[in-house]
This record gives structure tokens, C-alpha cells and sequence, in this order.
């Protein structure tokens, strides 16, 4: 008898847990990804500030595969019952036709009898004119390289400028949005700031490096309560951010952002961190789609018009008590294992349950040895929830090596406040363009910056 074949086309969070609860299904499992390795995107803010080698935050994703059949392979030929089935494919979906029930990738087409999209989020710059040419998004492990490459630049380039002003345009960084991101990105260059930077810049003045965090909202990180968005408003500006509240972006262009109150900003970085929308694989027939393009699903996370589709993660718009998903790691993890169950039951003849969110909690870090976090009904700060979040993310990062690798980093940058990752590379070695072009200095290299 032919076996059901069920095609994932995501490898994040949601689409590889969805692969490892189905490996004992007895379906063929095809999980579908443009790249080989399956990216942590909570931490590609260390990668672009210099804390993190690219590498510790991308796992093979073959070996991911492999690690969790080998396991479900010896307990299932102790028991003398069926053999995972999961294959990996490195290509990119092209289209999705619903009704022949097939993928038309780069290389090929395939066909399925149950599909799961986790195809994630990718970044929303909201219709401001010139933020997807000029600013900086790190949805990437490349964008995240390309903006670490930018930003030591910006450095480089400052220490040969003779021209203050154009000086001071180079060690401004404007980061916009004031979410988890933004925060933990402008929490990064503080630290970066009071570690390695004085001894490696010695003639520059970093008393000059502006920190702009712009928020469009009346607080940040509007997803906790108001008193830890409170919190991290006069944490960082204790540690000399400069945050700009109810403040709205109205355009970017190259070395600079316009602000809604008319304020002009010279800067020649702009950090995009302010939405995201959904990464949705083109299909062939009209469905039912939420705000940010999100596609609408039954509570059994199945699509509203086909009930062989299901959606999860950034992809997936569902609500509980009136309010959408978050659209978190935590979220996307238990959306894979309800779409891994539902699917057995459908190949069993059963209905699909709903799918019920537990809620781990939220936390964020705010940089220098603080954060905040929210546990059922528990609020609390400074260095308890900074210990907590490095421990919840060592803990969600695949594969014990890039633990250990990621642990002893984060303990070198602590103790000795120093950071190794500080290459320039060439955008031939990472595969894409840098948005801004820095213009040329006019050289000042023997006189300390004024």
C-alpha cells in the first residue's frame, strides 16, 4: 500500500518540529527549504553587532534530520513497528496549486497529500518611501553579515573623516521599531560600546556615537505590560539611547531619516526592526488572508479552503481570546507538534483537534546585564530575567556544540568585554549588496576626532 506523503516547506522553527513529530507517522515526510541550515533568528542581532560567528546560529539541517530518525529508528526497531521517513530538499517553492495538489519548486515538481506551510515572516517596511532601498533588515543570516559588515564600516570610515559633520552622520545609528528587536539590537551596541571599541578606535571619540531608537507606539515592547515597557524606556535611556515615543517614520533616504515632526537625522544606518509581514509561497488560487498577509486557518490550524493545508507560525493568522497569535518561537514549536498530530489522525480516519497555545511567557533582553520578562502572572526585571532569557535561548538553540560555542562567547564577552567577530567582508563572500554606500572620508588618521 502507498504511503501518504506529506510535503513541509519551511525549515524554521514550526516546519523542523513539525518534520520530527511526524518521523514515526508512516507517511513519507519531504521537508522543503532554500537553504541548507535552519537559521535562529533570535539571534542575529549578535551576529550583526560582532557577538556571535554566523555559524553558531546555523544548524545543517541534514543533521538536525538525522540526529531525531536515528533516535525515532532504534525505538521503533525495538518495537518491531514502521521506519521514519523524512527526506530534506534544498530548493525554492516557486507556486502552490491547491487543486492538483502539487509544489513547483526551481528543479522540479512534487506532489503531496498533505502539506504544512511555515514559510515564517519576512520584514515589513509599512510603504515608507525609501526604507527597503536604504534601511537594514535582519530577517537573514546574509542580512545580519551584511549589516555587521555596514557598521564597522561606519567606524573605519569615521576614523579617516576630517569633516565633523559628515563624522557625526557615520556614528549615528537609527534602529526603528521598539519591539523585542530593536531593543535588544540597541541593547547590543551599548554593550559593543563599553567593551573593545576604545581600545581598537583609540583616536575616536565615541562620546560622539548616537543610539536612536525610534517607536512609533506610546512605549516600548507594547506586547508586556506597561511597567516593563516603562522599564526599558529609562534603562536605556540610563545607558544613553536617545528614544523617540509616538514617533512615526516618514522617510529614508541615503544618509538620512525623516520623522513625522519634521526632525531630519543625519545617519548612515537605519535598522529596520519595525513589522513584519507574512512570507507566503505564491499560490495559484485565491484564499483568505488576514492582515500582514497572513493566511487565515480553522483552530485546527487548517487552511479555511483546504483541509489537507495547514499553516503555522509567522504564516498562520489565528486568535485566542479575542487577540492574534504573537507569532513567537514558542508558538510556531506548538503549532508543529498540534499539525504532526492532527495529521496522524487524519491518516487514522479522526477529525483534527484544535489547537490550544500554552503560553511559556515572554522575555527580552535590554542589554548590560538587564532585562525584563513575563511568566503566567509574574512581571520582573534587571539581572534575573537577563540570566533567564540567555538560558531559554541556549536552550531553544539546536545542536550541543553551537550551545557550548554560544555559552563561551557570551562568557568571554561578559568577563572580558571584548567581541571577536569584528570582520569586514567582502559582499562577494556573503552574496549580496550593501544598502548604503558610505561616502568617501577626507583623511584625518594621525588626529583624534573632535
Amino acid at each position: 500500500m502507498k504511503s501518504s506523503r506529506v510535503v513541509i516547506v519551511g525549515a524554521g522553527f514550526g516546519g523542523l518540529q513539525a518534520a520530527q513529530s511526524l518521523a514515526d507517522s508512516g507517511a513519507d515526510v519531504l521537508l522543503i527549504d532554500r537553504n541548507n541550515y535552519h537559521t535562529f533568528i533570535p539571534l542575529l542581532y549578535q551576529v550583526a553587532t560582532g557577538q556571535l560567528e554566523p555559524e553558531y546560529i546555523a544548524y545543517p539541517i541534514r543533521t538536525i534530520l538525522r540526529r531525531f530518525s536515528f533516535l525515532r529508528n532504534a525505538r521503533e526497531t525495538r518495537r518491531q513497528n514502521r521506519v521514519p521517513k523524512v527526506q530534506f530538499l534544498m530548493a525554492e517553492v516557486q507556486q502552490i496549486d491547491f487543486s492538483a495538489q502539487i509544489i513547483e519548486t526551481d528543479d522540479c515538481v512534487i506532489s503531496y497529500d498533505f502539506l504544512v506551510l511555515a514559510t515564517g515572516s519576512q520584514t515589513q517596511f509599512l510603504g515608507v518611501p525609501g526604507a527597503s532601498e536604504y534601511a537594514f533588515s535582519m530577517r537573514t543570516l546574509e542580512e545580519a553579515i551584511a549589516l555587521r559588515n555596514h557598521i564597522f564600516s561606519c567606524f573605519e570610515r569615521a576614523i579617516q573623516e576630517s569633516d565633523s559633520s559628515r563624522r557625526q552622520q557615520l556614528l549615528t545609528f537609527t534602529i526603528v521599531g521598539g519591539g523585542p528587536t530593536g531593543v535588544e539590537m540597541v541593547g547590543a551596541f551599548v554593550e559593543m560600546l563599553r567593551g573593545y571599541l576604545r581600545q581598537d578606535y583609540p583616536t575616536l571619540d565615541l562620546r560622539q556615537v548616537r543610539l536612536i531608537l525610534v517607536q512609533s507606539g506610546d512605549r516600548l515592547l507594547a506586547d508586556l505590560p506597561e511597567k516593563l515597557g516603562i522599564y526599558t524606556y529609562k534603562r536605556l535611556r540610563h545607558l544613553g539611547v536617545e528614544v523617540y515615543l509616538q514617533t512615526r517614520v516618514n522617510q529614508v533616504t541615503l544618509g538620512s531619516v525623516h520623522l513625522q515632526n519634521n526632525q531630519i537625522i543625519p545617519t548612515a544606518t537605519v535598522i529596520w526592526t519595525a513589522g513584519l509581514e507574512a512570507n507566503s509561497p505564491a499560490i495559484s488560487e485565491e484564499i483568505s488572508l488576514a492582515n500582514k498577509g497572513k493566511l487565515i486557518v480553522h483552530p485546527t490550524l487548517q487552511l479555511l479552503e483546504q483541509l489537507n493545508v495547514y499553516a503555522i507560525g509567522d504564516l498562520a493568522y489565528l486568535e485566542k481570546n479575542g487577540k492574534p497569535l504573537a507569532g513567537i518561537a514558542s508558538e510556531a514549536l506548538q503549532q508543529g507538534v498540534t499539525v504532526a498530530q492532527n495529521i496522524k489522525r487524519q491518516l487514522r480516519g479522526k477529525l483534527p483537534k484544535p489547537f490550544n497555545y500554552f503560553n511559556n511567557g515572554r522575555l527580552a533582553i535590554i542589554g548590560c546585564y538587564s532585562g525584563v520578562g513575563k511568566i503566567g502572572a509574574f512581571a520582573f526585571t534587571g539581572f534575573l530575567a537577563w540570566l533567564m532569557w540567555l538560558g531559554v535561548h541556549l536552550m531553544y538553540l539546536p545542536g550541543y556544540r553551537s550551545r557550548l560555542l554560544v555559552l563561551f562567547t557570551w562568557l568571554h564577552t561578559y568577563l572580558w568585554r571584548d567581541r571577536a567577530v569584528r570582520l569586514i567582508l567582502s559582499t562577494k563572500d556573503v552574496g549580496i549588496q550593501n544598502r548604503q554606500v558610505l561616502p568617501k572620508a577626507k583623511l584625518n588618521i594621525f588626529q583624534k576626532s573632535r
